[in-house]
């Protein structure tokens, strides 16, 4: 399958992308709204590299418990996103900080989501990385958590990820597009949001809602 150009993207908002979704039927795309950015100005775009966290109750004399995390930040792609999936809403795993976004940064990945916590928020947001978080806290995944498996299907925040999946994510929440409908959805939406700035062109003119409503059935 022939990937969509990313950049299509940026116009859009998770608002109309969930619309678009619903109308296809899809309507169990959107992040619950406890997941929540970082930096309200940052715009999250790409493809889903997910992670699979379970809780552990004691760490192993000489075991590393961050070896499946550290492989998946290690072969991170440009664009990718990833997906981390705690089972939250949670107050135990957290699973993200500073240094994981550094090296993610670096590789070029767009930015994280986790229904887990965040640690080190203060250096992630002078970093100008997209993170979208289930909550912020000091704690370490050690002794706590492991990432069991990665690029695998997940579920985050009461959505179905799979890796390749498109992510988006603004200060409204998380959406995730399916691969397969993703041409559809795209499209659709930029028709959408060209609709949209007729209505408001409109009704900044001064018509009445409900004759723009009449007119261009944009809402």
């Amino acid at each position: 399958m022939t990937h969509l150009d990313l950049t299509a993207l940026r116009t859009l908002n998770a608002a109309v992308l969930c619309d678009v979704l619903d109308s296809l039927g899809l309507m169990h795309q959107a992040m619950q709204p406890f997941v929540r950015p970082l930096d309200d100005q940052l715009q999250l775009i790409g493809r889903a590299r997910t992670g699979l966290y379970m809780p552990v109750y004691q760490t192993r004399t000489g075991e590393n418990p961050y070896e499946v995390e550290i492989a998946l930040v290690d072969h991170l792609k440009p664009n990718d996103v990833v997906v981390l999936a705690c089972s939250g809403p949670t107050d135990r795993i957290a699973p993200w900080g500073e240094l994981l976004s550094t090296a993610s940064q670096v590789r070029g990945a767009a930015g994280c989501v986790t229904d887990g916590l965040v640690r080190d928020v203060k250096q992630i947001r002078a970093m100008n990385f997209a993170v979208f978080h289930g909550g912020i806290g000091p704690l370490d995944t050690k002794g706590r958590a492991r990432m069991v498996e990665r690029d695998v299907a997940v579920e985050c925040a009461g959505v179905a990820v799979r890796p390749g999946d498109i992510v988006f994510g603004d200060v409204d929440g998380v959406v995730v597009i399916p691969r397969e409908r993703e041409a559809e959805v795209v499209r659709l939406a930029l028709e959408k949001v060209a609709g949209e700035n007729q209505s408001r062109a409109a009704l900044r003119a001064g018509e009445l809602l409900g004759d723009v409503f009449r007119r261009l059935g944009i809402l």
